[in-house]
């Protein structure tokens, strides 16, 4: 067992055996996320991507259960017609912790609890009132998740907020939050934080966009899996977000406000946008967009997103609603062919009303991205939808998870049992 307390004297024998446990402890933390994102299914895979022996794998991933994090199925069944023994199946643990998520939007929000593996465990009824004061909506919705943890009796790692807004660094401030009523520059971070201490939970409190979010969570769970450098596009409830993913990580550029993809030109004589400018994506291909071009009046009885999903899905043959879908097709081509001149993604994965677009006429929108792009030209860029439901709370879980997959043993403050790696 990895053993966390007195060190063997330094002869040569216990050298190498420090320097193996080291080897295991200092693994600890990349067994958990290849177990966390599906990567590593059973114990030999797990030994091949360390890089280390069989002997340490199996003290990982031990220890990883003994803190409760993953399960190990020593006796697996074999599949039918393999031979030799079948390896160890690792799986996250269905009854380990959990991250507390929330999500404001502009029609509402929600909270819930989100274990590893990106698996919702419970979600609170959606609140459709966001006032214009955050530490009000944001206490409203820590009280929700406070209440599933209650009910859960689940052990809490930290709690994560996704924002309808950019998030400047270092300061978590919510620096454009169009469409909720909250003050340009609200210190989100810091309220959220005060609000989860205030109701005595657990961990560490982070604050993202809901895009950013969206895409880490589809990067680690759902579409965006095996990308190098993933490109997300999605329009939730008003606007449309981006965000790009290299190498596993969330690129938000200097100050937490990179790839604001709303803001790109795609039609200069079109409609007029909160920025000032006029013509861009946000306004040009959100759920509102549509319903305008498609001579919808907006009703108040469900959010914007459901009332465009609804019609794109049950009137998608009417002759307005198939040339808006054409028009909006075609302006989110365009966004897309700018983005991909720019960044040279490997895969695109589009979001919200965009994923029921791509769905509606898969063939225009990659024909339109693929004639006004370089790289589409030289062969394509996969385009992909998301996957995830309520992606953007999995991925602000996953923002409480990561210190946990850093390094599970100082993130949960306890050491665990010793572990053998002999």
């Amino acid at each position: 067992m990895l053993d966390h307390g007195r060190l063997a004297p330094m002869n040569g024998k216990a050298t190498m055996t420090r320097s193996r446990l080291d080897r295991g402890r200092s693994a600890l933390g990349p067994a958990l996320e290849l177990v966390h994102t599906g990567r590593a299914p059973t114990r030999a895979v797990l030994t091949a991507e360390l890089g280390v022996t069989r002997a340490t794998a199996g003290a990982v991933a031990a220890e990883l259960e003994a803190l409760g994090l993953i399960r190990v199925d020593s006796r697996p069944g074999a599949a039918a017609g393999s031979q030799g023994r079948p390896s160890h199946r690792l799986t996250v643990d269905e009854n380990g912790p959990v991250a507390l998520a929330a999500q404001v939007h502009a029609d509402g929000f929600r909270a819930a609890l989100v274990g590893l593996g990106g698996r919702i465990v419970a979600t609170a009824p959606g609140c459709v009132t966001v006032t214009a004061d955050p530490a009000q909506v944001l206490a409203a919705v820590v009280e929700a998740g406070a209440g599933l943890l209650r009910e859960s009796g689940r052990r809490c790692v930290g709690a994560g907020l996704a924002v309808p807004s950019a998030v400047a660094e270092p300061d978590g401030t919510a620096l454009n939050p169009l469409h909720v009523a909250w003050p340009a520059g609200a210190p989100v971070r810091d309220i959220f934080a005060e609000q989860v201490r205030k109701a005595g939970i657990e961990g560490p409190a982070f604050t993202g966009n809901d895009v950013n979010l969206a895409a880490l969570a589809e990067h680690r769970h759902g579409a965006g899996r095996g990308a190098q450098h993933l490109l997300c596009v999605a329009t939730g409830h008003r606007g449309v977000g981006g965000a790009l993913v290299l190498d596993g990580r969330l690129h938000t550029g200097s100050s937490g406000l990179a790839l604001e993809v709303g803001h790109l030109t795609v039609n200069p004589e079109g409609r007029p946008c909160y920025c000032g400018s006029r013509g861009c994506l946000d306004v040009e291909a959100d759920p509102l967009a549509f319903l305008t071009a498609a001579g919808r009046e907006p009703g108040p009885e469900v959010s914007l997103l459901q009332q465009a999903r609804d019609l794109l899905r049950t009137e998608g043959d009417d002759p307005a609603v198939r040339a808006a879908t054409e028009e909006l097709v075609d302006r989110l081509g365009l966004g897309l062919a700018g983005l991909v001149n720019i960044l040279n993604p490997d895969r695109i994965i589009l979001g919200g009303l965009h994923r029921e677009l791509l769905a509606a006429d898969p063939e225009r929108l990659r024909a339109v991205v693929a004639d006004r792009s370089l790289w589409g030209r030289s062969g394509g860029v996969p385009i992909l939808g998301c996957t995830l439901d309520h992606n953007s709370l999995a991925g602000a879980a996953e923002l409480a998870w990561q210190p946990v997959l850093d390094d599970p043993l100082a993130a949960l403050g306890r050491p665990p049992a010793p572990l053998d790696a002999s």
